[in-house]
């Protein structure tokens, strides 16, 4: 059973952090799987990239395990995701389709399932809250299922055309 208390009384910016990429998560088979160029589409890719930035953008306020100074590497996929927000608009707004569906296909497994991976680390607050009893099981389940659900998603965008 989640710990859920854990993140209710974490500090807000990581509270923030933690709804940014919550919201991120949830929206992205709905951004993947729509059809592409329908408004549908354009509100729910804005919407993610809005909540990619605020997740991004949030983890430069959580310093807790720095290596570089206050950072960590992880910190380097927060930098790599705001560029790669900035590269797939640009591409969409170039009418690019196969180019920003391959940037935001990459975006999502760097920034989602790498680093949100890497969140279900042992000593991290994400593992806490869902392991609390088995904290060294946590990794290696997000890593399980990440990879069955990258399966997936790889498996439907590749069935889906481009429009």
């Amino acid at each position: 059973m989640p710990n859920l208390s854990l993140l209710l009384t974490a500090e807000p910016l990581v509270q923030l952090h933690v709804l940014g990429a919550t919201l991120s998560i949830l929206l992205l088979p709905f951004v993947l799987l729509r059809r592409r160029r329908d408004r549908m589409h354009r509100i729910g890719g804005y919407i993610w990239v809005s909540a990619m930035a605020t997740t991004a953008l949030s983890s430069f306020g959580i310093t807790g395990n720095g290596t570089f100074g206050p950072f960590s590497p992880i910190h380097g996929l927060s930098v790599l995701t705001l560029i790669g927000l900035f590269h797939g608009l640009r591409l969409a707004i170039r009418r690019n389709r196969v180019g920003h569906q391959k940037a935001m296909q990459n975006l999502a497994f760097w920034a989602l399932g790498v680093a949100g991976a890497l969140s279900f680390m042992p000593d991290r607050l994400m593992n806490r809250v869902f392991f609390p009893d088995a904290p060294d099981n946590g990794f290696f389940y997000v890593v399980v299922l990440g990879a069955a659900a990258g399966g997936m998603a790889q498996y439907f965008t590749q069935r889906a055309t481009v429009r």
